[in-house]
């Protein structure tokens, strides 16, 4: 169940720790999760690989059934204007036991309606220590 009504716009902090957990272990479709926070034409370019809204429903989907848990540590969270830029660590326990850490750094346009209509991100993987596995 969804929480409070955010957007990226009035929470950028709140989207990076909530959207993750929603569009994975939530019990709404990835499809009605992903409308929520993102416009139809979203697109997301990640390592210099463009993702539209198919191509990252179709990576959700997979990771609902990989994944056991994900937590994200937000060290900023930047919102001015129509423009978001963020550094963040997302940190996923998988069902076979290893912990992946993705260090991020997210730049971004915001739509009219406070939803993301575009990103391009750059993502390095990073050794989880002990610490970091999320439990529960």
């Amino acid at each position: 169940m969804a929480g409070p009504h955010i957007t990226p716009a009035t929470d950028l902090a709140g989207y990076l720790t909530r959207y993750p957990h929603e569009v994975t272990f939530g019990d709404e479709e990835p499809e009605t999760v992903m409308d929520r926070y993102h416009t139809s034409d979203y697109e997301l370019v990640n390592d210099g690989i463009l993702l539209d809204r198919k191509r990252l429903l179709d990576h959700i989907r997979p990771a609902r059934k990989r994944a056991t848990a994900v937590q994200v540590e937000v060290d900023e969270a930047i919102v001015d204007g129509d423009r978001v830029a963020a550094r963040y660590r997302l940190i996923a326990s998988m069902r076979k036991g290893n912990v992946i850490a993705t260090e991020i750094y997210m730049f971004g346009r915001l739509a009219d309606d406070g939803r993301l209509r575009w990103v391009t991100q750059l993502t390095r993987t990073s050794p989880a220590t002990d610490d970091q596995a999320i439990r529960g």
